[in-house]
């Protein structure tokens, strides 16, 4: 016994701990002979973190010696994953917590304004060029997909980059992101005169995602890609706190953890900094970095007219948005410039932007100009940054981004919480720290092209107010087909219109369910270049183009075509293609006969008739 209290107080002299205040903790002084030099010094910041009440309910040595040591792992690895540890994570805490006891307004002092930025309209002559430019640039780019969430919101219990993006073809996601990056991949190349670029492809994955991303990739091989091109990151959570004072909280089903939870998608820019792929993709030539979230199908339309931009603008950071209106639950993307001199372009959510406006001396707040939609363009979560700077800033700030609390008080004293709480941080709040000289700009392209989140399970979709948007996976695939559509449109096809229908509780647009892969039609000068002559389609048909030689002339089409090219066949698709087709047949989405994945659309295809072309 005597070796035991003799290494105890061998331990509190490393420690530094007099004896008084490591009697205040005697559970954990009885104990400390059990541990490690390294867990010593997380004791030590523990408690000078004031965080002894984690100790307060721990047995006499002997007694779950396992678990004990198991919360130091868990210790180490929250410490550890933390840009500046536990103890900065803390600190940063209590002053966020107090600011939000205090009601404190973070853009307090701030007046805002719209920034500059560049309106695109799909097909003129401007969008074409800024199209061809982002494909030569693509080859020096690197694509992260920021997917650390499961479907449940959605009413699937999968990863949400395994659910289709559409069900004409069964594309997941994950499939139909990584073969744009191939077929961009091969363009870029094909333009440079060579093909030896292979564009790095990250995805983000979180506790709930990571194996089972793994899983998807592997048993699809990686969807064409290589696998040494593929790069998964896990993101840890952080410790959630459970008052004021950000006393960490103990999970209430082990005595031995303490509780944890998400930090945010913001946690991306730490962990590509860690990583040590931002150097090396400096070294490589790269000067571009692509940031997409996990559910939105129309995304790469966008992608290379926006990355023609960021090449000709020469900006440090590209926002992709999209038109708004004012007051519409959507983000805006805003310029603050601040009394002192301190300026940032910067997402500020839609319930800050109009009584921010309204406080700076724009009395009617946030309201639609003359175009129809509010000055300040919608913020949809995609960024384009540029490399070296990027690297630049995050060699000061470690990657870490300023974080946000958003506890839930139990009454207006704001003294006490209703559950624990944690600080959070968002991928897009990047630009925050820069200084005023960074060349911070966004592109918005219209929200048919770009924007078609699938976000919302059936149930809350069915409740949007008329007119706004379901964000379901309903609307989501609705989406792309009018996409294609529309841009067929444009090419000169004759597309019928589309009819209404209703789909659980949802009223949408029901246009040709037309599909193509990417490498038919990356650009809208590829897609142009393949149609010719009168073509036309009707509303009840369905077309579905696997080739990159295809090309369409004179065809009229009423029912299901399906072309099947190998890789160099060139391919005519012309004269008159007439058949029963593929039709759409509601499915209630509490019918639990019907997979998950079709149920939360509310319909089902049924496929009575097609003609295939291979």
């Amino acid at each position: 016994m005597a070796s035991s209290v003799d290494s105890t107080a061998l331990k509190l002299s490393q420690l530094g701990i007099n004896a008084d205040f490591a009697s205040s903790v005697p559970n954990l002084k009885k104990n400390l002979h059990l541990l490690s030099a390294e867990q010593v010094d997380l004791v030590k910041i523990l408690l000078e973190m004031g965080q002894t009440h984690l100790f307060e309910h721990w047995p006499e040595p002997g007694v779950d010696d396992n678990e004990k040591k198991a919360f130091f792992d868990q210790v180490a690895r929250l410490n550890s994953s933390y840009p500046g540890g536990l103890a900065s994570y803390i600190q940063t805490a209590r002053g966020l917590l107090a600011d939000s006891k205090a009601g404190k307004n973070p853009f307090d002092g701030f007046i805002p304004s719209v920034p500059t930025g560049e309106v695109l309209t799909f097909g003129d002559d401007s969008f074409i060029s800024f199209e061809e430019r982002g494909v030569k640039e693509v080859r020096k780019a690197a694509f992260v997909l920021v997917a650390g969430g499961l479907g449940e919101r959605l009413g699937y219990n999968g990863i949400k980059v395994a659910l289709p993006a559409e069900t004409t073809t069964g594309t997941c996601f994950l499939q139909s992101y990584i073969e744009y990056v191939l077929a961009l991949q091969e363009a870029s190349n094909k333009l440079a005169g060579e093909s030896q670029a292979e564009i790095p492809f990250v995805i983000m994955t979180s506790d709930d995602t990571h194996t089972r991303t793994l899983e998807l990739l592997e048993s699809n091989s990686y969807f064409g890609m290589k696998p040494t091109q593929v790069k998964l990151l896990k993101q840890e959570k952080v410790a959630c706190l459970d008052d004021n004072d950000a006393r960490l909280a103990v999970d209430p089903h082990n005595k031995y953890r303490i509780q944890t939870k998400p930090h945010g998608h913001g946690d991306v820019h730490a962990l590509l900094y860690s990583s040590g792929l931002l150097k090396n993709w400096l070294d490589a030539g790269l000067r571009w970095v692509l940031f997409f979230q996990d559910t939105n199908g129309l995304l790469f339309k966008a992608i290379p007219a926006s990355l023609g931009v960021s090449a000709t603008r020469d900006y440090h950071v590209n926002s992709l948005a999209v038109p708004r209106k004012a007051k519409e639950a959507i983000g805006g993307i805003t310029r603050l410039t601040h009394a002192d001199g301190r300026s940032m372009v910067i997402n500020v959510e839609y319930n800050q932007l109009d009584p921010l406006l309204r406080a700076t001396g724009f009395p009617d707040g946030d309201v639609n100009n003359e175009t129809g939609f509010s000055p300040f363009p919608g913020n949809i979560n995609q960024l384009i940054l540029e490399l070296g700077p990027y690297i630049d800033e995050l060699s000061k700030t470690g990657g870490a981004i300023k974080e946000f609390v958003n506890p839930k008080y139990k009454d207006a004293s704001k003294t006490s919480f209703k559950s624990s709480t944690r600080l959070e941080c968002m991928m897009q709040d990047y630009p925050k720290t820069l200084p005023p000289s960074a060349r911070v700009g966004f592109t918005v392209m219209d929200t048919w092209l770009a924007y078609a989140p699938v976000k919302n399970n059936p149930e809350d979709a069915a409740k949007v107010p008329k007119g706004n948007p379901y964000h379901s996976a309903t609307s989501g695939e609705m989406a792309i087909y009018r996409a294609n559509s529309l841009v067929l449109r444009k090419a000169g096809v004759q597309v019928a219109d589309p009819v209404k229908q209703a789909f659980n509780g949802q009223e949408v647009e029901v246009w040709p369910r037309i599909t193509w892969k990417p490498k038919w039609g990356l650009t809208f000068s590829d897609i142009k270049s393949k149609v010719s002559g009168k073509c036309s389609i009707s509303q009840r048909s369905t077309m579905v183009i696997k080739g990159r030689n295809v090309y369409l002339q004179d065809l009229s089409l009423d029912g299901t075509l399906i072309v099947n090219a190998v890789e160099d066949a060139e391919v005519k698709v012309s004269g008159s293609v007439q058949n029963k087709g593929w039709a759409l047949e509601p499915v209630d989405y509490k019918d639990t006969s019907v997979p998950e994945e079709i149920r939360i659309r509310g319909f089902r295809i049924n496929k009575i008739e097609q003609e295939e072309r291979n």
